[in-house]
């Protein structure tokens, strides 16, 4: 038993070691790769939301009053 407890510890160790034998050169590339991955992710995921808004705005355009009055009540300002 103790003997596959070791075994089961020391294996993390050799990913990491593994992960540490690229050349810093490629290693360097490809973290800027995934910072610019990321960045664009967060660029899409931000036009989605705005894209989102746009059209919950255009929608509430369209509603006749007696749909926004159904909706909001009296809830809204006086003026």
């Amino acid at each position: 038993m103790a003997k596959k407890k070791a075994a089961k510890q020391n294996a993390p160790k050799k990913k990491e070691e593994a992960s540490s034998h690229l050349p810093e050169d490629i290693l360097a590339k490809l973290q800027a790769t995934k910072k610019e991955l990321l960045k664009e992710e967060q660029q899409r995921e931000e036009e989605r939301e705005a894209q989102r808004v746009f059209e919950r705005q255009q929608r509430e355009k369209n509603l006749s009053f007696e749909e926004l009055l159904e909706r909001h009540g009296d809830k809204g300002n006086k003026y």
